[in-house]
């Protein structure tokens, strides 16, 4: 028996990006498109930053 435990459907910046492009084409926000995905491009910017960061550690630790 395997409970292995998959998480499917949008997470929390997928959500609020819809949310942000349905108030935009709704004319409810009058914000540049550039904020209006913002969520997308503020979690892929901390994923990058996260693998920088864990690369750079990995090669400190390894001249060690």
């Amino acid at each position: 028996m395997s409970d292995s435990k998959t998480s499917g459907g949008i997470g929390f910046s997928g959500m609020l990006t819809i949310l942000f492009i349905g108030l935009k084409l709704t004319h409810y926000i009058d914000w540049s498109w550039w904020w209006v995905l913002s969520p997308l491009w503020i979690s892929f910017s901390v994923v990058i930053i996260v693998l920088i960061v864990v690369v750079i550690v990995g090669v400190i630790l390894d001249r060690f």
